[in-house]
């Protein structure tokens, strides 16, 4: 095989942009065909499931081919850009199928008796970095060949009914679908095998028809539809219908869903939205969720607030009450260092943080995303206004990187922003608790035995009650709520 330092038409694959995601998004493409591209230049942004990306092309030449169009979804490692490197005229009868052909095509176009993925083009060199700060996976990416049983049947036994057995019937009725003993684990992506745990489909019953035996998406989705379309099921006490040998039994497709398209938009759920669902579903029906409240007089918070915009130490600082909230919820903390830790489910294990990497949770375009910042209670009280400040600039710019969504221990959502007054919020995969703040609204008081207008708010901690029981919980939420009420407690507590 020809290597790629030698060949005059070179393949750039989508990276693994973000530790080990499987497909991403391109958003825009920043070249066509015939423009001149150097080493480092951005020629597409790309959307995964964590973040927006640019992708800086990795050597000099000229474009020959854009082999996806914008708003398609590609897969990691497979081609998407193939760029004239020989320095010349790209020839005319020359396409980017001269190269290896398993990087000019997509991987659902490549034959099952072919590898989804080309061999790597130097000896113990496999995949480049293309980033600055991202590097890629070290195994190989090839798929491994699909097993068979030894006569050959594997695919027809587990599709049930809807495979004629070689044109035998079966010495019994044979079962709707399930399983075969024996048989090997179905070939699916996470995401494919995500799905199909969400809409309760075995992976052994769905016939695979993606390349060397891959479970895809649509055969999860037929796997559904197909007893909704199928035949209608017997009366009770009626006799099982027999399988006839003499022609396959075939599910009809299912009819297209139809809607009204003048007054309904079909959006599709990709990139970052598709992603916060499906981690949003994976908390909620894993850790047992409690949530409390608390109703506090944030009036002296709120006062120590517009004392602080007067500061000289906070000029050009962004200071709000979520600073001091966040502060609060990192001396609680400290003082409570149980809540900051996660479950280890395969080692049956609680793992506790000796630092907090403090979440905050922002609504993009794009949808939610958590970025954090890292090693928050080790910074002053300016620090952490900056890194507050730097943080949302970022996410409403759509900049955030996928790193800064990593390894988070506990979070903060301000709901209150949206007049809200608090809610019940779903813990962060991999995280033990989760502050909600509700608005902070002028309410009648008491207040020194007097009833008078105060600054009030709610707060709503949500925690992991395999890991925080109610005792721990409370004290947290009461550590916040004491201070937001006596913010002098940041002194005498720290």
């Amino acid at each position: 095989m020809t290597t790629m330092t030698q060949a005059p038409v070179r393949e750039f694959k989508m990276p693994d942009v973000g530790e080990g995601l499987t497909e991403a998004e391109i958003l825009k493409w920043y070249v066509q065909p015939g423009d001149t591209v150097t080493d480092g230049q951005v020629v597409c942004e790309v959307e995964t499931a964590k973040a927006a990306v640019e992708l800086p092309i990795p050597y000099d030449g000229v474009v020959r081919a854009l082999h996806f169009p914008e708003g398609t979804t590609v897969d990691v490692g497979t081609s998407i850009i193939a760029v004239d490197v020989s320095g010349g005229a790209a020839p005319e009868a020359e396409a980017p199928a001269a190269a290896p052909a398993a990087e000019a095509v997509p991987a659902a176009a490549v034959p099952a008796e072919q590898p989804a993925e080309a061999e790597p083009t130097a000896a113990g060199s496999g995949r480049q970095p293309v980033l600055v700060g991202y590097g890629v996976a070290t195994s190989a990416t090839r798929r491994r060949p699909r097993k068979t049983t030894p006569d050959g049947f594997a695919q027809q036994a587990v599709a049930g009914v809807r495979t004629e057995l070689n044109g035998h019937a079966p010495a019994a009725p044979v079962p709707a679908a399930g399983p075969v003993a024996g048989a090997q684990r179905p070939l699916a992506k996470p995401p494919v095998r995500k799905l199909a745990k969400d809409l309760g489909v075995d992976l052994a019953t769905v016939t695979p028809t993606g390349p060397d035996g891959i479970v895809t998406r649509e055969d999860v989705h037929a796997a559904v539809a197909a007893p909704e379309a199928g035949p209608t099921a017997p009366e009770p006490g009626a006799p099982a219908p027999e399988v006839p040998s003499a022609a396959p039994v075939s599910t009809p497709a299912p009819a297209p869903a139809s809607y009204d398209t003048a007054r309904e938009t079909r959006i599709p759920v990709k990139g970052v939205r598709k992603a916060t669902a499906a981690a949003m579903v994976g908390s909620a029906f894993t850790a047992p969720h409690v949530t409390e409240f608390v109703t506090v007089d944030v009036t002296r918070t709120m006062k120590l607030v517009e004392e602080l915009k007067q500061d000289k130490e906070f000029a050009g600082l962004r200071v709000n009450p979520l600073l001091l909230i966040a502060k609060a919820l990192l001396v609680a903390i400290r003082r409570n260092p149980g809540v900051n830790a996660s479950w280890d489910e395969t080692a049956q294990e609680i793992v506790v943080k000796h630092y907090v990497n403090l979440g905050i949770a922002a609504a993009t375009p794009r949808g939610l995303i958590v970025p954090n910042i890292k090693d928050a209670h080790a910074k002053t009280l300016p620090q952490l206004a900056e890194s507050l400040g730097e943080l949302v600039s970022t996410a409403r710019d759509g900049k955030t990187s996928p790193s800064a969504m990593q390894a988070g221990t506990v979070t903060i959502t301000n709901v209150g922003v949206f007049g809200v007054d608090t809610g019940t919020p779903i813990l962060n995969p991999g995280e033990s608790a989760i502050l909600a703040v509700g608005a902070i609204k002028l309410q009648p008081w008491v207040h020194k035995g007097k009833v008078k207008p105060r600054q009030v708010t709610t707060l709503a901690l949500s925690f992991d009650h395999r890991l925080v029981d109610g005792e721990l919980g409370s004290k947290v939420l009461a550590d916040v709520a004491a201070i937001l009420e006596q913010p002098k407690r940041l002194i005498s507590w720290a």
